[in-house]
């Protein structure tokens, strides 16, 4: 094909994240000799919080800077920017959107398809930081480590030394029976990870064909019945809303423990509390939840002796947005040079 000589307009709406930087330059480094004309746009998110926008959800609510910035351009490159019915009647040359995200939650997809225009997204940036915070988490909650830290430096009371006691200390990895509800990118990570510490790992994924790492468990029960701890790891569908609630955690053993580091909707925020607070989980380790922000009148700020408690941070990294940016940049490149496009949904 013949190389394009005049500029490709790109417009760059990164945020404190996914700077808008990092895209540029990874748009730059994979044009290679192509000319790139980009206008970088850095949005508010996370120091601002996301919400719904008009028809779309998760998204800064920035449509008037988006509008302003597209005039002109062929290439959306964005992480929160609300792509909206609105957006893109203002984007006439617009032709290709590609959100840093593993879903194009913030883009009206039935809108940029009667526009002609493609949407790409960025799957698998986070799964090796997911999967790393979650066995960080995980041994967090085992080990009693927040808490312990929060006695030594917050109030510098060696009380900590309770957790000594074998009443309260905690369990280790080795030898541990863990369920993993799920085994895709993340979850098979955390398995090869439980593995090398030694855990008896176990999986229930019924979409998952081949090899795993560990045992596989033909039903959900009996996962739960047999795990000392589970760790969810499924995507949120109708299917899957719901799906660790009173009954399934009564089913685990006595003193058993919980994480979540997927998505808050996957498990029963009451009925975890009720199970924390009758003592029949001794721990659970939480970065997502039913609503987000947290709030402030959450069960679960009661019980900050039991769980550890993060906020939706197991994606940031500083890795994550150098890779959503470069797998961004590669799909540019795709469509610059009239390749086949990895991951489009228009």
């Amino acid at each position: 094909m013949t190389q394009r000589t005049d500029p490709v307009r790109v417009v760059a709406a990164g945020d404190h994240f996914v700077l808008p930087g990092l895209i540029a330059g990874a748009v730059a480094a994979e044009l290679g000799g192509i000319p790139v004309r980009t206008r970088e746009l850095t949005l508010g998110w996370p120091l601002e919080p996301f919400g719904p926008v008009a028809e779309v959800t998760e998204a800064s609510d920035a449509e008037d800077e988006l509008i302003e910035a597209l005039p002109g351009a062929e290439v959306l490159v964005t992480q929160m920017g609300p792509v909206t019915e609105r957006v893109l009647a203002a984007a006439d040359s617009l032709r290709l959107v590609v959100v840093c995200r593993g879903g194009p939650v913030n883009v009206n997809l039935d809108a940029a398809k009667a526009r002609d225009v493609r949407v790409c997204f960025a799957p698998g940036r986070n799964a090796a930081a997911t999967a790393e915070f979650t066995v960080g988490t995980l041994l967090a909650a085992l080990r009693r480590i927040p808490q312990a830290h929060g006695l030594l430096a917050g109030q510098g009371s060696w009380e900590g030394a309770a957790y000594y006691t074998y009443e309260h200390s905690g369990l280790e990895l080795e030898d541990l029976p863990v369920g993993l509800v799920g085994y895709g990118a993340v979850g098979s990570r955390v398995a090869r990870a439980l593995c090398a510490f030694g855990a008896q790992v176990m999986v229930y994924d019924p979409y998952v064909r081949g090899e795993i790492h560990g045992l596989r468990v033909s039903s959900l029960d009996q996962l739960l019945a047999r795990s000392r701890v589970i760790t969810l790891h499924a995507r949120l569908t109708a299917e899957t809303r719901g799906l660790i609630g009173a009954r399934e955690l009564a089913l685990l053993p006595e003193g058993a423990v919980v994480v979540n580091v997927a998505r808050g909707p996957l498990l029963d925020e009451s009925a975890l509390c009720d199970a924390l607070e009758s003592g029949h989980l001794s721990a659970a380790a939480l970065d997502t939840y039913e609503h987000e922000p947290l709030p402030p009148q959450s069960r679960l700020h009661a019980l900050a002796d039991r769980v550890v408690l993060t906020p939706h941070l197991g994606g940031a990294s500083r890795s994550v947005a150098e890779k959503a940016a470069r797998i961004a940049a590669e799909e540019v490149g795709r469509w610059v040079r009239g390749e086949r496009l990895a991951h489009c949904l228009t």
